[in-house]
């Protein structure tokens, strides 16, 4: 028989597994590439992730490009900036679907 601790146990583990499948299928199959930008080429970025390993992304044609809250081009990133790259594997390859480049603090404007 379930007690009422029960049903909150199984109600709330029912909840958590609604909001976490939500958020696994939201990116569908997209990998994430965090870390700074080692190098720029016109096809690809090469990031140092978080964990320390080298990863090439390539720039495709429908690559979107945004730094803070506006839109960029590939020619706003530089060396060093820091990127989060959602990005769709296709064979051993990463292919860039949205970088996203980090705005520095200090170029940050405070109300």
């Amino acid at each position: 028989m379930f007690t009422k601790w029960h049903l909150r146990y199984l109600a709330l583990a029912a909840g958590l597994i609604l909001i976490l499948s939500t958020i696994v299928f939201a990116h569908g199959d997209l990998l994430h590439v965090m870390g700074t930008v080692t190098k720029v080429d016109e096809g690809s970025i090469t990031v140092k992730t978080t964990t320390g390993e080298e990863k090439v992304v390539m720039i495709v044609a429908t690559t979107k490009f945004l730094k803070g809250t506006a839109a960029a081009t590939l020619q706003d990133l530089k060396v060093g900036d820091r990127v989060v790259i959602h990005a769709k594997p296709e064979g051993d390859m990463l292919h860039a679907t949205e970088v996203k480049i980090g705005v520095a603090k200090d170029s940050m404007q405070h109300n």
